[in-house]
C-alpha cells in the first residue's frame, strides 16, 4: 500500500494558468502548538512530515506567516529548503496575533508589505508563487490592500494573488486591481456556506482552497451514508470526505493538515478514491 500511495491521482490544476499544482495539497496550520501559537509538541515529526508530504507528490504547501506566528514558515524552510522545482509554496498575510487561538486583521499597505518581506527571509524565498490576504481589513479601502500585493508582484517578489475568507462580491471589487487566481474559504462536505463563491470561481477558472476540509460532523454515525461508502472503498470517512470534495470541482484543491505520518498517509490516500456521479450525489443530499 505505501509503495503506490500518492497524491499524483488528484490530478493537476493550472494555479494562475501556467503554475501546475497537484490537487491534494497540504496545509501547514498544524505543525504550530496549541491554538496555532508557538512551537509544535515534536518539531521533529512537523519536519518529517513535511518531507514525507513530498514523497508522497503533494506540491502545494499552504502556511501563513501567522501560523506560529512564523513558525509555520520556518519549519517549511527546515524541512524542504532547497524546494524541488515542483513545489509550491502559498502563504498569507494580513492577520496579526495577540495570543492563542486570537486572530486580529490588519490590511494597512506597509503592514502587509514588510509580512510579506519577512515571509520571503523566513521561507529562504526570493518571489513567493502564491501571497493571499489573510483576511480582508474593513478599516482599510481593499484597492489599498490588495494594490499593496499587486506592487510586490509588479516587483517580481510575488508571482501570484489570493484571497481568503470573500464573497464573490469581494473577489470582484479585488479583481479590480489585481488578477486573483484563487480564494480560500471554510468549506467541506457538512459546510458548503461558500458554494455561491465556489459555484463562480469554478466558472472563472479560479482556484478554490477549502480550509477544515475534513468536518464529516454526523454523516460518520453509525449505518450513515458517509460510513457504507467509505466500508465499500475499502476507505476511511476522512479520505471520502476529501474525495467529495475533489470530485465536487475541478477548481478545488484541498488542504488537509496533520502533524503526524500516518495521518497524513491516510489523507493521501482519497487521492485514488474516484466517486461516481451517484455516490457524490448521495454524500452531497445526507446533509
Amino acid at each position: 500500500m505505501t509503495s503506490t500511495l500518492s497524491a499524483t491521482p488528484s490530478g493537476t490544476f493550472q494555479l494562475g494558468g501556467d503554475l501546475p499544482v497537484t490537487r491534494l495539497g497540504y496545509g501547514a496550520m498544524q505543525i504550530t502548538g496549541d491554538g496555532v501559537w508557538g512551537e509544535p509538541r515534536d518539531r521533529a515529526e512537523a519536519v518529517a512530515v513535511l518531507r514525507r508530504a513530498v514523497e508522497l507528490g503533494v506540491t502545494f504547501f499552504d502556511t501563513a506567516d501567522s501560523y506560529g506566528p512564523d513558525v509555520s514558515e520556518q519549519i517549511i524552510r527546515e524541512a524542504l529548503h532547497p524546494y524541488a522545482d515542483d513545489v509550491v509554496i502559498a502563504t498569507k498575510a494580513g492577520l496579526t496575533r495577540t495570543g492563542p487561538g486570537e486572530w486580529v486583521p490588519v490590511g494597512r499597505p506597509a503592514y502587509l508589505k514588510q509580512q510579506v518581506e519577512l515571509s520571503l527571509r523566513k521561507l529562504g524565498l526570493e518571489r513567493i508563487d502564491l501571497i493571499q490576504l489573510h483576511r480582508i481589513d474593513r478599516d482599510v479601502p481593499l484597492a489599498d490592500q490588495v494594490g499593496a500585493l499587486k506592487e510586490l508582484q509588479d516587483a517580481g517578489k510575488v508571482r501570484h494573488i489570493g484571497l481568503s475568507e470573500v464573497d464573490v462580491a469581494d473577489l470582484q471589487e479585488a479583481q479590480k486591481t489585481a488578477e486573483i487566481v484563487s480564494v480560500q474559504n471554510l468549506f467541506n462536505l457538512t459546510d458548503r456556506s461558500a458554494e455561491p463563491l465556489l459555484d463562480h470561481v469554478t466558472a472563472e477558472g479560479i482556484a478554490f482552497i477549502p480550509w477544515f476540509p475534513l468536518a464529516t460532523g454526523g454523516l460518520v454515525k453509525d449505518g450513515g451514508p458517509l460510513e457504507k461508502l467509505a466500508a465499500e472503498h475499502h476507505a476511511t470517512p476522512s479520505q471520502l470526505a476529501l474525495a467529495w470534495l475533489l470530485k465536487r470541482s475541478p477548481v478545488m484543491l484541498p488542504i488537509p493538515g496533520t502533524s503526524t505520518i500516518s495521518h497524513l498517509e491516510d489523507n493521501i490516500g482519497a487521492a485514488a478514491i474516484e466517486l461516481s456521479d451517484a455516490e457524490h450525489e448521495a454524500l452531497t443530499n445526507a446533509v
